[in-house]
């Protein structure tokens, strides 16, 4: 099958002080849930905000659907929802007034479905009629899932969420797996019923660009993953693709030197033993050393890849 995508980047750059964000191509998988894994200051918020059209400074050449080059262009717009953090809302709104406001700027804008995602995230559904609490007195768990009632209450064909997880407590990071699945899953169930007007999902369904500095909480949901360091894309693929392309070791500290020269990653814990990550296809290395071999998370993968990133970036600053 041949794989459509939501977005096409090509030769993304943009220089912020001494931070270079430098993407030479950026594709991401249409009617799947796709995670931006990075620590922080690894040009995460600064990529999506591109995609999102929030920033226009970037250079570079960029596609939405296909073939759409203006996000300005049509309803493009339209079929983006996207979440961040900072004043995403103003902090003197009320959310009575945010239900009002995004009436006037959103033609998707569909007020019962908003009505009834804050009942579902637990935001008060008074304030729906009454004046309620201005938004600049709401915890910053409240604040995110009124954005995301926001955007879930539009027919958007992607959702680009910036650290949605971040100021959740572990139930709602559990409930907005299972939110984020259902969304995909619709998108699929309307593609399938041969909807084809402009602002209907397209075949291959809805998805999803988030990111995220943790992904322990996400990756039930994650597809497709995308890992940053210092503003470059240092390993991307399908979740089932990476679990294949690595292998976590684990061995006694009696094997720990001879297993280091060929781990791609290594983290040593004394006369415990050690663990690291190693390529499939430098397994057959490992042969006579007593070793166990085991499916890596995508956790273990990423934070690898991280730290391989952060040393090739002090060898390229030497």
């Amino acid at each position: 099958m041949e794989m459509r995508y939501v977005i096409e980047a090509d030769n993304l750059y943009k220089k912020l002080g001494s931070f270079e964000l430098d993407i030479p191509r950026l594709r991401i998988p249409e009617g799947f849930a796709t995670a931006l894994i990075g620590e922080n200051g690894a040009g995460k918020t600064t990529l999506i905000n591109i995609l999102a059209g929030l920033r226009l400074d970037a250079k570079g050449d960029i596609r939405w659907f296909g073939n759409v080059k203006d996000i300005d262009t049509g309803m493009t717009r339209e079929r983006i929802g996207y979440t961040g953090p900072g004043n995403y809302y103003l902090p003197s709104w009320t959310v009575k007034q945010i239900r009002q406001i995004s009436e006037l700027l959103f033609p998707s804008f569909h007020t019962d479905r908003f009505t009834e995602w804050c009942a579902r995230l637990a935001i008060d559904v008074d304030a729906m009629t009454k004046e309620g609490k201005k938004i600049s007195k709401l915890s910053d768990g409240n604040r995110m899932k009124l954005m995301l009632a926001g955007v879930l209450a539009r027919d958007t064909n992607l959702l680009l969420l910036d650290e949605p997880a971040s100021p959740l407590d572990p139930l709602m990071r559990d409930g907005l797996n299972n939110i984020l699945r259902d969304y995909l899953a619709a998108g699929d169930d309307s593609a399938a019923s041969g909807q084809t007007d402009e602002t209907a999902p397209a075949a291959g369904g809805r998805t999803v660009f988030f990111s995220t500095h943790n992904i322990a909480d996400m990756e039930s949901v994650t597809d497709y993953a995308i890992i940053m360091t210092h503003g470059r894309i240092a390993e991307e693929g399908f979740v089932e693709d990476l679990k294949e392309k690595y292998i976590m070791v684990k061995g006694d500290a009696d094997t720990a030197g001879a297993a280091k020269e060929i781990l791609y990653s290594f983290s040593g814990t004394g006369s415990y033993g050690y663990e690291g990550l190693c390529l499939a296809a430098d397994a057959d290395k490992l042969s006579g050393l007593s070793v166990s071999l085991e499916t890596p998370t995508l956790t273990q993968i990423s934070v690898a890849v991280m730290k391989q990133g952060s040393h090739l970036a002090g060898v390229r600053a030497a």
